[in-house]
């Protein structure tokens, strides 16, 4: 019985949002909401000046795209199944599988808030992977301890060099994250230092030899 829900254990799935839907949710309801009746407030009048199909048309134009825009990211999910990335969208999903990639890569965004993401590429199919987020300040969020543990196992069952220096480099940043080592000795964080040392326009995709040693 142990050994089948520890099986149970490894193989369940792992969100990799770095901001969990759910503290957005309300949020997203609140603009929703907002923009039907916005939408509706326009289209009534129009109606004072135009036939109904066309005030209709307009209060659609008007509120929609909001609405829309706040449905998509209330549906937007990623998560991690063994070595499987999940990612939902508005329409439909995309699988990526991590053992089977062909490129792997780190991203990083530098602005006044800095993302750095990992993108793999199984085939044609490819996915970026929020990692973390910093501003100029020094403050920001970072993936959960479990994510990062799952992404780093993950990688290494690649064959891909690249793969297995990513993976050190997240290992290295949980052990940091363990004795709640200051910014300057995580990895991720260095990682955005770099980048925004070199004065260019993002996003900056890091080499293989600047990854390893982040690890």
């Amino acid at each position: 019985m142990s050994t089948n829900s520890g099986d149970q254990q490894a193989v369940a799935p792992v969100g990799l949002d770095l901001v969990a839907p759910e503290l957005y949710a309300p949020m997203l309801r609140r603009l929703a909401l907002a923009a039907s009746g916005i939408g509706i407030g326009a289209a009534l009048l129009a109606a004072t000046v135009v036939t109904w199909p066309f005030a209709v048309a307009i209060g659609l134009v008007v509120g929609a795209p909001t609405v829309l825009y706040a449905v998509a990211l209330r549906r937007r999910r990623m998560w991690l199944a063994g070595t499987m990335i999940h990612a939902r969208r508005l329409f439909g999903e995309r699988q990526v599988e991590m053992s089977a990639a062909t490129g792997v890569e780190v991203l990083v965004f530098p602005a006044r808030l800095s993302r750095i993401a990992l993108r793999v590429t199984a085939g044609e199919d490819s996915q970026l992977i929020p990692l973390a987020m910093y501003t100029d300040a020094g403050s920001g969020r970072e993936l959960h301890l479990l994510g990062l543990r799952r992404l780093a196992d993950a990688l290494a069952a690649s064959q891909l060099a690249a793969a297995v220096a990513v993976s050190a480099m997240l290992s290295h940043q949980l052990r940091a994250e363990a004795r709640d080592a200051g910014l300057e000795e995580r990895p991720l964080y260095r990682a955005v230092q770099l980048a925004r040392s070199k004065d260019m326009v993002s996003p900056i995709v890091l080499t293989d030899a600047e990854v390893a040693a982040l690890g």
